[in-house]
């Protein structure tokens, strides 16, 4: 199995192309612990389809599986695109959906994709402790809750992050509105099990969130990575843009679980 590492906004993953699907969500554990495999937030294997470029089984770095994650897929559109498996411009198939990608530039590292994440759905509203949050799905559920200020948002886990995300079965958000084209961010994802440096769907959850906070329709969203990511709302849908990283090719690695 040949996988190459690649990195969006802080988000890396494990990538390779396989014909065949398989449970292997004990591979994902393994390859993706940081102290005894080669470490990511996740593994994500290509597979062919009759109909779209590819489609893909996602993997949480604890082995479960995902329906969507943005940096990924943006991740994968580049990976695929290099690899010749796809034109710049394509769509794939994941658990959430079709998910259309264009590649925008290469550069001397990686390049910049965009990825279309579709309408997010505005599951509830809700009031927890005196706070307000919504529930978002934008390819997985997210906890959207908007804080007063920058130094607010949690830099580590905290008990009600873990609290929430087990109560609600969703990654939880913290945000604020820098100004009506600036949004920070920081995103406690299931799976992981972590605030981790960005979460791609956490970041249109929040930008979904605040469109009713009166934000642009085109703004920036900056993770705890640092990175600033453009999301545009058009025809109601999110378009999400960014750099992505080619870390690089990892060994080739086999055992039965491949």
């Amino acid at each position: 199995m040949h996988l190459e590492k690649y990195c969006a906004s802080g988000n890396d993953f494990l990538i390779t192309h396989h014909l065949k699907p398989a449970n292997r969500q004990a591979l994902a554990k393994e390859l993706c612990n940081r102290h005894y495999g080669f470490g990511a937030d996740g593994l994500v294997i290509l597979l062919p389809h009759p109909k779209h470029a590819y489609t893909w089984e996602f993997y949480n770095a604890d082995g479960s599986l995902a329906n969507m994650c943005g940096n990924a897929s943006r991740c994968v559109g580049l990976y695929a695109y290099l690899q010749g498996l796809a034109p710049k411009k394509h769509c794939f198939l994941s658990k959430a959906g079709v998910i259309s990608l264009e590649v925008l530039e290469i550069t001397e590292t990686g390049g910049v994709v965009q990825s279309n994440l579709g309408t997010p759905k505005w599951l509830e509203s809700l009031e927890i402790e005196g706070q307000e949050w919504a529930l978002i799905n934008s390819g997985v559920p997210h906890l959207v809750h908007f804080v007063d200020s920058l130094n607010e948002i949690p830099q580590t886990k905290t008990p009600t992050m873990q609290t929430l995300r087990q109560r609600f079965n969703a990654n939880v958000n913290y945000a604020y509105l820098e100004s009506l084209e600036k949004i920070h961010l920081a995103t406690y994802e299931r799976g992981v099990e972590d605030i981790t440096l960005a979460c791609g769907t956490g970041m249109a959850a929040v930008f979904f969130v605040a469109q009713q906070k009166g934000a642009k329709p085109k703004a920036q969203c900056i993770p705890l990575s640092g990175e600033i990511l453009t999301l545009g709302l058009e025809n109601n849908e999110v378009l999400f843009s960014g750099a992505v990283k080619r870390v690089g090719a990892v060994i080739d690695y086999c055992n039965a679980l491949c």
